[in-house]
Protein backbone atom coordinates (compact mmCIF):
# COMPACT_ATOMS: atom_id res chain seq x y z
CA UNK A 1 0.00 0.00 0.00
CA UNK A 2 1.56 3.33 -0.97
CA UNK A 3 0.90 7.03 0.57
CA UNK A 4 -1.09 7.97 -2.43
CA UNK A 5 -3.56 4.72 -1.47
CA UNK A 6 -3.73 5.94 2.07
CA UNK A 7 -4.45 9.31 1.04
CA UNK A 8 -7.08 8.39 -1.40
CA UNK A 9 -10.22 10.09 -0.36
CA UNK A 10 -9.13 12.57 2.43
CA UNK A 11 -10.87 15.71 2.06
CA UNK A 12 -8.69 19.05 3.18
CA UNK A 13 -11.14 21.91 4.41
CA UNK A 14 -10.21 25.21 5.90
CA UNK A 15 -13.12 25.79 8.07
CA UNK A 16 -12.28 24.95 11.66
CA UNK A 17 -15.07 25.05 14.17
CA UNK A 18 -14.39 27.39 17.13
CA UNK A 19 -15.22 26.24 20.33
CA UNK A 20 -13.74 29.08 22.48
CA UNK A 21 -12.61 28.79 26.25
CA UNK A 22 -15.58 27.71 28.82
CA UNK A 23 -15.54 30.04 31.59
CA UNK A 24 -17.90 30.33 34.52
CA UNK A 25 -18.80 33.48 36.48
CA UNK A 26 -20.03 33.17 39.98
CA UNK A 27 -21.11 36.53 40.16
CA UNK A 28 -24.49 38.14 39.56
CA UNK A 29 -23.07 41.01 37.15
CA UNK A 30 -19.69 39.52 36.04
CA UNK A 31 -18.79 42.34 34.28
CA UNK A 32 -19.97 44.81 36.41
CA UNK A 33 -18.43 42.96 39.73
CA UNK A 34 -14.90 42.49 37.84
CA UNK A 35 -14.74 45.78 37.03
CA UNK A 36 -15.55 47.17 40.71
CA UNK A 37 -12.33 45.22 41.02
CA UNK A 38 -10.05 45.95 38.62
CA UNK A 39 -10.73 49.64 40.00
CA UNK A 40 -8.65 48.92 42.77
CA UNK A 41 -5.39 48.24 40.25
CA UNK A 42 -6.28 50.47 37.34
CA UNK A 43 -3.56 52.93 38.90
CA UNK A 44 -1.14 50.12 37.67
CA UNK A 45 -2.70 49.14 34.58
CA UNK A 46 -2.08 51.00 30.91
CA UNK A 47 -6.20 51.34 30.66
CA UNK A 48 -8.95 51.83 32.57
CA UNK A 49 -10.83 49.11 35.14
CA UNK A 50 -13.80 48.95 32.40
CA UNK A 51 -11.36 48.14 29.21
CA UNK A 52 -9.47 46.09 31.73
CA UNK A 53 -12.73 44.37 32.30
CA UNK A 54 -13.84 43.76 28.88
CA UNK A 55 -9.87 42.65 27.39
CA UNK A 56 -10.48 40.14 30.62
CA UNK A 57 -13.51 38.90 29.49
CA UNK A 58 -12.73 38.73 25.91
CA UNK A 59 -9.65 36.78 27.09
CA UNK A 60 -11.39 34.30 28.77
CA UNK A 61 -13.75 33.34 26.34
CA UNK A 62 -11.16 32.60 23.68
CA UNK A 63 -10.96 35.82 21.75
CA UNK A 64 -7.79 36.97 20.16
CA UNK A 65 -6.15 39.57 22.20
CA UNK A 66 -6.73 41.73 18.98
CA UNK A 67 -10.78 41.20 19.15
CA UNK A 68 -10.36 42.03 22.93
CA UNK A 69 -8.63 44.95 22.05
CA UNK A 70 -10.93 46.00 19.75
CA UNK A 71 -13.89 45.67 21.89
CA UNK A 72 -12.24 47.69 24.81
CA UNK A 73 -11.91 50.02 22.55
CA UNK A 74 -7.43 50.03 23.19
CA UNK A 75 -4.57 49.27 21.07
CA UNK A 76 -3.97 45.37 21.08
CA UNK A 77 -0.28 46.16 22.53
CA UNK A 78 -2.61 47.69 25.68
CA UNK A 79 -4.98 44.76 25.95
CA UNK A 80 -1.58 42.09 25.81
CA UNK A 81 0.04 44.17 28.59
CA UNK A 82 -3.22 44.52 30.62
CA UNK A 83 -3.23 40.94 30.49
CA UNK A 84 0.46 40.36 31.23
CA UNK A 85 -0.06 42.66 34.26
CA UNK A 86 -3.11 40.77 35.51
CA UNK A 87 -1.33 37.61 35.55
CA UNK A 88 -2.66 35.61 32.33
CA UNK A 89 -0.59 33.46 30.85
CA UNK A 90 0.60 33.06 27.69
CA UNK A 91 0.39 36.45 26.17
CA UNK A 92 4.17 36.99 24.49
CA UNK A 93 4.42 35.90 21.03
CA UNK A 94 8.04 34.48 21.95
CA UNK A 95 9.77 30.93 23.09
CA UNK A 96 10.95 30.68 26.67
CA UNK A 97 13.89 30.58 24.34
CA UNK A 98 13.86 33.88 22.77
CA UNK A 99 12.53 35.45 26.40
CA UNK A 100 16.43 33.97 27.57
CA UNK A 101 17.73 36.00 24.81
CA UNK A 102 16.15 39.41 25.39
CA UNK A 103 16.93 39.19 29.53
CA UNK A 104 20.72 38.86 27.93
CA UNK A 105 20.00 41.88 25.72
CA UNK A 106 18.65 43.55 28.76
CA UNK A 107 21.65 42.35 30.37
CA UNK A 108 23.58 44.24 28.05
CA UNK A 109 25.51 40.64 27.05
CA UNK A 110 23.70 40.87 23.35
CA UNK A 111 23.45 44.37 21.12
CA UNK A 112 19.73 44.73 20.44
CA UNK A 113 20.30 44.06 16.78
CA UNK A 114 21.83 41.36 17.75
CA UNK A 115 18.86 40.06 20.26
CA UNK A 116 16.18 40.69 17.67
CA UNK A 117 17.85 38.85 14.89
CA UNK A 118 18.59 35.33 17.22
CA UNK A 119 14.89 35.42 18.12
CA UNK A 120 13.28 36.47 14.91
CA UNK A 121 10.91 38.74 16.53
CA UNK A 122 9.48 41.62 14.67
CA UNK A 123 9.82 44.82 16.58
CA UNK A 124 6.02 44.40 18.10
CA UNK A 125 6.84 41.00 18.96
CA UNK A 126 10.15 42.20 20.81
CA UNK A 127 8.64 45.39 22.29
CA UNK A 128 5.80 43.00 23.95
CA UNK A 129 8.66 40.56 24.88
CA UNK A 130 10.72 43.41 26.40
CA UNK A 131 8.05 44.49 28.48
CA UNK A 132 6.97 41.08 30.01
CA UNK A 133 10.36 40.86 30.72
CA UNK A 134 10.54 44.27 32.86
CA UNK A 135 7.45 44.15 34.16
CA UNK A 136 6.24 41.52 36.53
CA UNK A 137 2.33 41.00 37.25
CA UNK A 138 0.98 43.41 39.84
CA UNK A 139 0.72 41.09 42.88
CA UNK A 140 -2.84 39.66 43.47
CA UNK A 141 -4.24 40.43 40.70
CA UNK A 142 -4.23 37.20 38.97
CA UNK A 143 -6.05 35.68 42.22
CA UNK A 144 -8.75 39.00 41.44
CA UNK A 145 -9.08 37.66 37.94
CA UNK A 146 -9.29 33.61 38.25
CA UNK A 147 -11.41 34.44 41.48
CA UNK A 148 -13.93 36.18 38.64
CA UNK A 149 -14.02 33.15 36.16
CA UNK A 150 -14.12 30.14 38.82
CA UNK A 151 -16.86 28.25 39.66
CA UNK A 152 -17.58 29.19 43.08
CA UNK A 153 -20.67 29.00 45.46
CA UNK A 154 -22.79 26.38 47.29
CA UNK A 155 -24.24 24.11 44.26
CA UNK A 156 -20.18 23.59 43.41
CA UNK A 157 -19.29 23.20 46.99
CA UNK A 158 -21.94 20.67 47.17
CA UNK A 159 -21.40 18.92 44.15
CA UNK A 160 -17.60 18.54 45.24
CA UNK A 161 -18.80 17.20 48.38
CA UNK A 162 -21.22 14.76 46.95
CA UNK A 163 -18.39 13.21 44.59
CA UNK A 164 -15.22 13.41 46.93
CA UNK A 165 -15.99 10.07 47.87
CA UNK A 166 -15.55 8.90 44.07
CA UNK A 167 -12.11 10.22 43.75
CA UNK A 168 -8.79 8.68 44.41
CA UNK A 169 -5.85 10.65 45.72
CA UNK A 170 -2.46 9.80 44.62
CA UNK A 171 -1.46 8.20 48.02
CA UNK A 172 -4.55 5.19 45.94
CA UNK A 173 -1.85 5.11 42.48
CA UNK A 174 1.05 3.45 44.25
Amino acid sequence: MTLSDIADGLEVTTEQCDRGVASVDATADGAGALRERLADFADDLPCDAASAATIVEGHTAGKSVGDSAHAAGVAPMTAAKTLHLLGCEGVSPLTPEAHRIVGDWLSANLSRAEARQLTGANETEFALATFVETHDPIPGASDLVEGAFAPEGDATVQKREALGETMSGIGELL
